[in-house]
């Protein structure tokens, strides 16, 4: 359990979540993916980054029951700082990062996914941000690089879903496969990157970086003072709380 990285191929990183039973990650899981992600990005031996997930969802967002067992804010401020240093690890990484995601991508997975450079999509996939009904608001910004702005709005108001099959009609997902071909075609994906030269693949990535109309970081911070107001007006407990009451003995998300 936790966060490992393989070398599958010559030129390729596997990082992969494996937070049993949704990979909804406690605050040094997030810590843990991002210094993942940025050492696979450093080597120089690496020229792109895979970033997967073990078991039925590639990710289900924070470890709520960890937020409402610990008393006081500490978690919550550790959780949110962790998910920016991680969203902001994929953003950063100085090479190419292709996320293979299956089964359910929610919350800080959009951040994940939003922030990679291309997504291959199991046909199974299915996107989405609960914020609002976990008391809490945040990766609107990365929602926002996978659908249109209207589409992002309603389906952050209505924590509604939207299928890999729609997001690769918007263009935002590569490849959309059988979820037993998922792991062979992102490999495969990431070879085609790999292949370039690694020089021009890291100014490539800094590249189109700097030509990004919206500055990622800076808007996911604006989105989780939010989540600090909500938590300092009580509606981010209750819902919480809620949340954690109905999830008790169960396993999906």
């Amino acid at each position: 359990m936790g966060i490992s990285t393989a070398r599958p191929e010559p030129g390729i990183a596997v990082v992969t979540v494996d937070y049993p039973p949704v990979n909804a990650l406690p605050a040094q899981g997030w810590y843990d993916l991002a210094e993942a992600v940025r050492a696979a990005g450093a080597d120089p031996s690496v020229n792109c980054v895979v970033l997967a997930a073990a078991g039925r969802g590639f990710n289900a967002g924070v470890d709520i029951k960890e937020l409402q067992r610990t008393p006081g804010h500490r978690a919550l401020l550790d959780v949110n700082q962790g998910c920016a240093a991680a969203f902001s690890a994929v953003y950063d990484c100085q090479v190419p990062v292709v996320a293979a995601v299956q089964g359910f991508c929610l919350g800080g997975g959009v951040g994940l996914a939003g922030n990679a450079d291309a997504v291959v999509a199991a046909d199974d996939a299915v996107f989405g941000l609960p914020e609002l009904d976990r008391g809490a608001l945040g990766a609107a910004t990365h929602l926002a690089r996978l659908v249109p702005q209207h589409l992002m709005r309603i389906l952050f108001y209505t924590s509604g879903t939207v299928t890999a099959q729609e997001l690769q009609r918007h263009g935002s997902v590569w490849r959309v496969v059988p979820r037993d071909r998922l792991a062979a075609t992102a490999l495969e994906t990431a070879g085609e990157i790999a292949a370039k030269d690694g020089t021009l693949l890291r100014l490539a990535k800094a590249a189109l970086n700097g030509i990004d109309p919206v500055d990622v970081r800076r808007s996911y911070r604006f989105e989780q003072g939010f989540t600090y107001e909500a938590t300092l007006a009580s509606a981010g407990d209750r819902h919480r709380d809620a949340f954690v009451s109905r999830r008790t003995g169960k396993e999906r998300p």
